[in-house]
């Protein structure tokens, strides 16, 4: 049975530009479904409360899910900034919505670990993976130093916080993680996406 941590806002960014896309990744239908709801399935069964920061609040509304207008808009710092600054919780969790293959092991694990911590990220051989992490309202001033001063890259934000790292090495119980952090940029890697899925 699923366990809903009620200590713990869910926050899904659904406000991109989506350029390179050249159209709203959110709705790209992915098995039958819009893609987001993909992300959204997963928060519900993990979260009593899901919300979503963005611009096109129209199109969501038949979700029945509190929308945030982005208070910074243009870029995924200044989403989840809004996202945690609504939270009526201490912490949220924020996803990309192009999120094909959501863990919610994962997901739990890198919630059991926030404790102490400004914010929770996962360190994949690649990258750090900033829209699939927890942050605690302590990151606020953080968060709003680095938007006043015009600076969008949330991995600019770490070094100015408590940061929970979690390891390659930690992430590696989760069979497919090296997937569940995939997002879609471009038509050519969603192709690739859809083709792999139905092999």
């Amino acid at each position: 049975m699923a366990i809903i941590q009620h200590d713990i806002t869910g926050v899904i960014l659904v406000g991109g530009q989506s350029r390179r896309m050249g159209r709203d990744k959110a709705f790209l239908c992915w098995q039958g479904a819009p893609l987001f709801e993909t992300v959204l399935s997963v928060f519900r069964e993990s979260f009593a409360t899901t919300c979503l920061v963005g611009r096109e609040e129209a199109q969501y509304a038949r979700y029945g899910l509190k929308f945030l207008a982005d208070i910074y808009p243009g870029s995924a710092l200044g989403g989840l900034y809004t996202g945690l600054f609504h939270a009526a919780t201490e912490h949220v969790f924020v996803s990309a919505c192009d999120m094909p293959y959501p863990n919610r092991g994962l997901l739990r694990h890198l919630c059991s670990l926030k404790a102490g911590y400004d914010c929770v990220v996962a360190q994949t051989a690649e990258a750090l993976e900033p829209l699939f992490a927890v942050y605690a309202k302590s990151a606020l001033p953080a968060m709003q130093t680095l938007l006043e001063r015009g600076n969008f890259r949330v991995y600019d934000l770490y070094p100015m916080l408590r940061t929970r790292y979690v390891t390659v090495e930690e992430l590696a119980p989760f069979a497919d993680q090296g997937r569940s952090f995939i997002n879609v940029n471009t038509p050519e890697e969603f192709a690739r996406l859809q083709d792999h899925h139905h092999k």
